[in-house]
């Protein structure tokens, strides 16, 4: 095995050679493995060991087992003691979950304070086909079905492409010792139920079926980097820019491209973190101002388009206020600029033009209000500002951007769309308000 494991390095992990390596170790046998056969390829590497105290004296003789081993082998060696049912139970976690947590923090924490480059772990065939069948059983997409990633940023699993069998049978030509843990003959957990119960059988049934596995799981590790690669087509297809740093996605274009939903899945799934399939298969044919969220975007259901947007810290409903003698004040929707002018000039959405003698002062900018109502320049009669933005076809993120400047109660201008008819120039204005934001 130590050939095929130098040449397993030589030709898919060269970058180890020249690397300094902090290699995971329990002491159990696939750890020893892997630090054994390190050492004889001369790999720079040190030895970290976790003390999770939960097999009592026995935890504390796997922890005096491996500081031997790395002394043995002249490695630098670093251990730490956890108690993990404590950690558990303040995080409302498994143990499991709870000793993952605790070994991977600290395995970062070594390698970044100790100037580690790769952080090894002993992974091998047979844990690849258990995570397999565990996700398998959970219900999963493809990615859940490509198994344990052989390089994942700083943490490295050279022994994937090895059996426990091939392990095993080098350990014990080479007359190596290793501590059995206790807890893997249980079968208290799923992984050691199909570990002692399931898999067996399905080699019982077919000797090659762990190769088969490896053949099949490259397969899809290749179909998966094919979807990847439709996915950034996709984007680049169609993808539409709006305000700010939303993102449009064209309902009736993802239609022509056969399958929707699931198009849509791979969109979101790996930059934005939307993985519920059902929310994201439903929000396509749902009404209008339907949202759903993920741990850091929102996407929104608008009539022709779905609009994807990082979530954001709420904008403070506070009221922003000016008194007669301001000219000049930074809102949530810009810097707001009045000054006194002798006549109309350019008119635009980013300027409005008030009589002076009109206005209550102090004015006042605040966000807009279920009920609220103006009267639209250049039209007789008022309209409710829930019933202008539906005729003006904004989006629920659009809507949630508008900002009002009022005098009094009344609302002066809804900021960046129209101005209100009271406070219109006539030919016996005296005195001309200049308003524009920037």
């Amino acid at each position: 095995m130590l050939k095929e494991f130098k040449e397993h390095i030589t030709t898919h992990l060269s970058f180890l050679s020249k690397g300094r390596l902090l290699i995971a170790c329990s002491g159990g046998l696939d750890s020893v493995v892997l630090t054994r056969l390190s050492a004889l390829l001369n790999l720079e590497i040190g030895v970290a060991h976790c003390n999770f105290k939960l097999r009592g004296s026995e935890s504390d003789e796997d922890k005096k087992f491996v500081t031997e081993l790395a002394g043995q082998i002249h490695a630098p060696f670093f251990s730490t003691d956890f108690d993990t049912e404590q950690y558990a139970k303040d995080h409302r976690l498994s143990i499991q979950m709870a000793a993952r947590e605790l070994r991977y923090s600290w395995f970062d924490k070594i390698a970044q304070e100790y100037q580690y480059d790769y952080i090894l772990t002993a992974h091998h065939a047979d844990d690849n086909l258990e995570t397999f069948l565990i996700n398998l059983s959970r219900g999963t997409g493809i990615e859940g079905l490509t198994g344990i990633p052989e390089i994942n940023d700083t943490y490295i699993r050279p022994l994937l492409p090895f059996s426990r069998d091939q392990i095993l049978k080098f350990a014990q030509e080479k007359n190596m010792l290793w501590r059995e843990d206790s807890s893997n003959s249980s079968t208290k957990y799923l992984r050691n139920k199909l570990r002692h119960n399931v898999i067996p059988e399905l080699k019982s049934v077919n000797p090659q079926f762990l190769q088969n596995f490896q053949t099949t799981l490259e397969h899809l590790k290749q179909s998966r980097e094919f979807i990847q690669s439709q996915v950034l087509r996709l984007r680049s297809e169609l993808y539409e820019h709006g305000e700010g740093e939303i993102i449009k996605i064209p309902i009736r274009e993802l239609y022509e491209y056969g399958n929707p939903k699931i198009c849509l899945y791979y969109l979101l799934k790996d930059h934005y973190d939307f993985t519920a399939w059902d929310d994201i298969a439903q929000i396509i044919t749902a009404q209008p101002g339907k949202q759903i969220f993920s741990r850091s975007y929102r996407l929104v259901k608008d009539r022709d388009y779905l609009l994807l947007s990082p979530i954001s810290e709420k904008i403070s409903d506070r009221t922003y206020t000016i008194p007669e003698e301001e000219n000049m004040i930074m809102t949530p929707s810009g810097m707001l600029k009045l000054q006194f002018v002798q006549e109309m000039s350019d008119v635009d959405l980013k300027t409005v033009y008030a009589d002076k003698e009109k206005l209550k002062y102090p004015l006042t900018v605040r966000k807009w209000r279920e009920g609220d109502y103006f009267y639209p320049l250049g039209m007789k009669g008022k309209k409710k500002l829930s019933k202008y933005f539906k005729d003006e076809k904004l989006s629920l993120l659009a809507k949630e951007r508008i900002w009002l400047l009022c005098s009094g109660e009344e609302i002066l201008w809804i900021i960046n769309y129209r101005a209100d008819n009271r406070f219109k120039i006539t030919p016996q204005t005296k005195q001309i308000l200049k308003i524009t934001i920037t």
